[in-house]
């Protein structure tokens, strides 16, 4: 069919229409100021606050928010609240949230007694959960089945959101639908909708396309795609064009106002390389030996070519001891594929570089960076071929639990969702035989609440090594130079699993 013409009158109308020039826009979402960003937003909202440790933390924005006093009552989303006196922790201590969402509380006291003494509401929830959640929102979707949690408190309630002033429980966790798919169960998340965003990023122009710098990206591009009203601080406002379009993260369509990042971005856990036995050094000579014996067993466990997950603590460490030739992958939750050892100085050190742990690390060569929703897509999807997780208890067919101890709450971080697909990503525990009052670590079932339910592989701890079958239970595999097979056995005389063993 040939190609209608247009008559002249038109075509130049409809020429100028589509090649202004970027000095002409008239589309400007840059702001002079945070307090003139803000201006329209109000208390009693859902806010998402994206961040991840004190990368990509709007601390700007915050400090507005916590300038104006009028707005109270919020329910806060994030993977946590920042620390005392600093990002969400000055809102916690002024009483403006009245309820978080996030899967982690870490090392902010305030934040935890403040939920301990009621004084402040708490929906603990996994970290991918958190992710998708915002992502499924942004999309449109009201809900998703994921397995991650299904088998825990989460999925059954009972989770404690508030608490009372004398300690008791005021408010509790409902439990959630749950449904099977392919014969594998699947608990129901509704999804997060947002009133407002805050978030961070690396460079924005004034139609709002964003970029995004190494790990800033964690929470922050879903956040931002799925609030009412987003705000964007960036550390660089840049002239339209100066995005290339295949390196726009964040496209405009999706943010309200932008504004100019106040303040260099800070580092809260500066971690420089040692040496890995300084790394696992311990209160005496005893607990280093302990730990330099788990740690080197468990570097046994990669194979040439894996993609691994790693838990804080010993987990961390035992890459420095892989085995002559054999090379993994490292992912980290936050948005990493291809995580690095620690930098060599402080001079190296990078504010959006840090691990799962907040502390600061490199990047190796042909790495990639994403957010966080990407992140647990990989790890629910079973991309992952190895998780190594520490743990307070296992049980002899493999439950797990290593997120609570009675009247203490650290948060469910991602774990929940690194043990949520064991059919393709085996999990390895890595611990001390016995706590610090020497009862076993492993027991016939867990006395606290579980992480996940029969997902456990394999079992590493100072005394021996445990293959882990959920039906047929626990296998001694192997035992630790020096130590018998009846001193193990001593080690589980208050309880009656039953353990076999290789004769080998």
């Amino acid at each position: 069919m040939a190609r209608p013409i247009l008559p002249t009158a038109v075509r130049p109308l409809w020429r100028r229409t589509f090649s202004i020039t970027a000095s002409q826009r008239a589309i400007d979402k840059i702001c002079a100021s945070a307090p003139e960003a803000i201006r329209e937003m109000k208390g009693s909202s859902t806010v998402l606050c994206g961040g991840f440790g004190f990368s990509g933390v709007p601390n700007t924005l915050i400090n507005a928010v916590r300038d104006r006093p009028d707005i109270t009552d919020l329910t806060v989303v994030s993977n946590n609240a920042g620390m005392p006196g600093k990002g969400l922790g000055q809102l916690l201590e002024t009483g403006r949230i009245s309820k978080m969402i996030a899967s982690f509380i870490g090392e902010n006291k305030v934040f935890e007694k403040m939920y301990l003494s009621g004084d402040l509401a708490l929906e603990l929830t996994p970290q991918g959960s958190i992710a998708e959640k915002c992502a499924a929102g942004a999309a449109g979707v009201p809900a998703f089945y994921t397995p991650a949690a299904y088998g825990t408190i989460v999925q059954t309630g009972a989770l404690p959101i508030r608490y009372n002033k004398d300690g008791s429980i005021a408010e509790t966790s409902q439990p959630k639908e749950t449904r099977q798919f392919n014969g594998k169960n699947y608990l129901l998340e509704e999804s997060i909708f947002g009133d407002y965003a805050l978030v961070k990023v690396h460079k924005a122009d004034k139609l709002g396309n964003c970029t995004f710098r190494k790990a800033m990206n964690n929470f922050n591009e879903a956040m931002a795609k799925n609030a009412k009203y987003t705000v964007v601080e960036a550390d660089h406002i840049v002239d339209v064009g100066e995005l290339a379009p295949e390196d726009i993260h964040l496209q405009g369509i999706y943010v309200n106002k932008v504004i100019q990042s106040e303040g260099g971005a800070q580092i809260e856990k500066l971690t420089i390389a040692r040496d890995p036995e300084e790394m696992l050094k311990g209160a005496d000579s005893e607990v280093t030996a302990r730990r330099e014996r788990i740690v080197k067993r468990a570097a046994k466990e990669f194979r040439d070519g894996m993609y691994v997950n790693l838990g804080i603590g010993m987990p961390l460490i035992a890459p420095s001891y892989l085995p002559e030739g054999v090379e993994v992958i490292l992912q980290a939750e936050n948005g990493i594929l291809g995580l690095g050892g620690y930098p060599s100085s402080a001079e190296e050190a990078d504010p959006d570089l840090i691990n799962p742990g907040k502390e600061t690390v490199t990047l190796n060569g042909g790495a990639s960076v994403f957010g966080s929703h990407e992140s647990f897509g990989m790890i629910r999807a079973g991309r992952i071929d190895l998780t190594m997780l520490g743990a307070l208890q296992v049980s002899q067919y493999g439950d797990l639990a290593n997120f609570m101890l009675p009247g203490k709450v650290k948060g469910v971080g991602g774990a929940m969702d690194l043990v949520a697909n064991p059919e393709k990503t085996r999990v390895v525990v890595t611990m001390e035989h016995t706590d610090k009052k020497g009862n076993s670590k492993i027991l016939p079932e867990c006395t606290f609440p579980l992480t996940g339910p029969r997902c456990v592989w394999k079992i590493i701890t100072d005394l021996a090594v445990f293959e882990v079958h959920p039906t047929e239970g626990l296998t001694l595999a192997e035992h630790a130079e020096g130590v018998t097979v009846e001193e193990i056995r001593i080690k589980k005389r208050n309880h009656h699993s039953t353990t076999k063993h290789h004769n080998n």
